[in-house]
């Protein structure tokens, strides 16, 4: 018996008052959690391959889709679960402009939370690609300044723990706010990832690793041993340091003590994270700079220099010596230098060779040099600009520079990974994948996911077909030198929802292809129209077996001796394993795909 059976109406309507009184502690939006449940598994959502829509001849191993990403997110997390390593999408911005099919406004006055629908729309579809994600993955959602608040606590809410923070990058050099004299020229990239996803980063050069004792460590570069306490804090790091080759001293700078502990000043039982100074220096580890040195022979000598502001100094200019110093007369008749120590850091013993992203994308004319390692892009009007020069005309409205997407796929996308964009629009991110494959020589593929747009008034349009899949063709056969070598084959699949009940007459042969390569990570090819199909590669032998006769069977019989690692898929199954036993992997199509989809 559940804890509410047996209260009262008046209690329990009670209780959901004080439950709808009760504030979150977060985003809180209108939605019905029992239909978001059962919205995804309502239906089945089928993709089959459009051949004459495809771009170049099969095998295609790169996917644009037609449909509602609803639906294709669907139909991916039925093929692709886990394996899509970096995910870039700029969805609507609920702007309230009028030229988007879906009205780029998802908010109803009627909601209590104004922007309930426009939530809520995004919330179900980045929970599907969460899904989607490798455990290395990465995805990354661009928005504009307005939204970034609510989308980052939505993103919260449907990725738990997966936050790892935000870009900025500047969209253009015009004020659009004069009247307040602000500019707000930007918009941010926000990222959430799996645990196990770290930046690519980028490498570090060795310039200033320019120094060489000409002995087995190599170069190194010279890091300070100082950190930000004075000797009031941290008096155990207050003392002067001997350069045991010239008997030369180096005072200790007041205001900023040494990094590492000096052996003679440890408390008994003291135990170190690391080296004592006089470790270091045994180990000629500690770089001594001092090119000549000062000497004071008495104490009135060295108190008129300290007066005089003569003596050693810091980087800055400031005074090691001061008269309110403790033990000052040990300075009487040193050799004090007049350099500073420093750590040698050898680049030979570095473990890690790159260095962080950077939270900021900086603009390309401020990224010319090639020595600048850190995530670059175009301002917005160059977008425009690349299309025009694609299309011939101007034919999308507010793409992404393909430097703002490409920066983040070097940063984040290694030359093998699977690239998804749910909101594909112009196809920049396909774009950004041909362009970089090109540089680097990468193997890098892309799932371009985009609608009709089709409405009442224009059926139709088709965004998907005519600018979606259109860019990567028109770059793929373009003699124009700036797209030399982006070359990319796809294949054109179409979506549509088949009701459970209806699956096994209403899935056509070709749809269950077409999932079954994606299942297998196989590259797409077309269906035959034959009783049964086969996808045969070095690794693993795929079979689908629309109808069940006499030639299959003696041809599987065939690849059970020879002990192929093969997978066959039939709408009765037992037909096979009656003659084939467990020789071979046999499995019903229709308890694969829909217990996938429904996982």
């Amino acid at each position: 018996m559940g804890k509410y059976d047996d209260l009262p109406r008046e209690q329990l309507i009670e209780l959901l008052n004080k439950r709808d009184r009760t504030k979150k502690l977060g985003l809180v939006w209108e939605r019905d959690e029992i239909e978001a449940d059962n919205a995804v598994d309502a239906n089945f959502v089928a993709a089959t391959i459009i051949s004459e829509l495809s771009g170049k001849a099969a095998p295609w191993r790169n996917m644009v889709i037609e449909g509602d990403n609803y639906d294709a997110l669907r139909w991916l997390r039925m093929t692709m679960a886990g394996q899509i390593k970096c995910i870039y999408i700029d969805p609507p911005y609920n702007t309230g402009a009028k030229d988007w099919v879906y009205n780029d406004h998802y908010a109803n006055p009627e909601d209590a939370y104004f922007h309930s629908t426009w939530l809520e729309f995004l919330f179900r579809r980045l929970i599907l690609a969460r899904d989607l994600l490798a455990e290395d993955g990465v995805i990354f959602v661009s928005i504009n300044d307005e939204q970034r608040a609510k989308l980052e606590l939505l993103l919260d809410e449907a990725l738990p723990g997966m936050r790892i923070g935000s870009f900025v990058w500047r969209t253009k050099d015009s004020s659009n706010d004069a009247d307040r004299n602000y500019s707000a020229v930007h918009e941010h990239v926000l990222a959430y990832a799996k645990s196990g996803f770290s930046f690519l980063g980028y490498k570090l050069d060795d310039k200033k690793y320019k120094h060489d004792d000409n002995d087995e460590r190599g170069k190194y570069s010279l890091d300070p041993i100082t950190k930000a306490h004075d000797y009031t804090e941290r008096g155990n790091t207050y003392y002067p340091i001997q350069d045991p080759v010239s008997g030369w001293w180096y005072p200790c700078n007041p205001d900023s003590v040494w990094r590492f502990a000096s052996k003679d000043r440890l408390k008994a039982g003291q135990k170190l994270r690391s080296e004592t100074i006089e470790e270091l220096i045994a180990d000629r580890r500690i770089h001594f700079s001092g090119k000549s040195y000062f000497e004071f022979r008495s104490m009135k000598e060295l108190s008129d220099a300290i007066s005089e502001k003569r003596g050693p100094v810091d980087g800055n200019g400031r005074q090691l010596l001061r008269l309110d110093l403790p033990d000052l007369e040990f300075w009487v008749g040193k050799k004090i230098a007049d350099g500073r120590p420093s750590r040698k850091a050898y680049w030979n013993e570095k473990e890690v060779t790159v260095k962080p992203v950077s939270s900021f994308i900086l603009g390309a004319k401020e990224a010319m040099n090639a020595d600048h390692h850190e995530l670059v892009s175009e301002k917005q009007g160059k977008a425009t600009g690349t299309i025009q020069d694609i299309f011939g005309k101007r034919v999308f409205q507010n793409a992404k520079p393909v430097s703002l997407v490409k920066s983040l796929l070097i940063a984040a996308a290694n030359d093998d990974a699977i690239v998804l964009d749910f909101f594909a629009g112009s196809a920049t991110t396909a774009h950004a994948v041909m362009e970089l494959n090109a540089e680097d020589g990468g193997d890098r593929r892309f799932i371009m996911v985009s609608s009709t747009e089709a409405t009442v008034d224009e059926p139709g349009n088709n965004l998907c077909r005519d600018i979606t899949a259109e860019r990567i063709r028109l770059l793929s056969a373009s003699a124009d030198p700036k797209f030399a070598d982006l070359a990319a084959e796809f294949a054109y699949l179409r979506c549509r929802e088949i009701e459970f009940e209806d699956l096994d007459q209403d899935l056509a042969p070709t749809e269950v292809w077409a999932a079954l390569e994606t299942l297998h990570r196989l590259p797409l090819t077309r269906y035959a129209q034959s009783p049964w199909q086969e996808h045969k590669t070095e690794d693993q032998t795929l079979i689908f077996a629309d109808r069940v006769g006499t030639e299959l069977l003696e041809h599987l019989l065939g690849v059970a001796e020879r002990r192929e690692n093969a997978f066959v898929y039939a709408w009765a199954p037992g037909q096979i394993t009656a003659v084939l036993g467990d020789a071979v992997d046999v499995r019903s199509v229709r308890t694969e795909l829909v217990g996938r989809f429904r996982q």
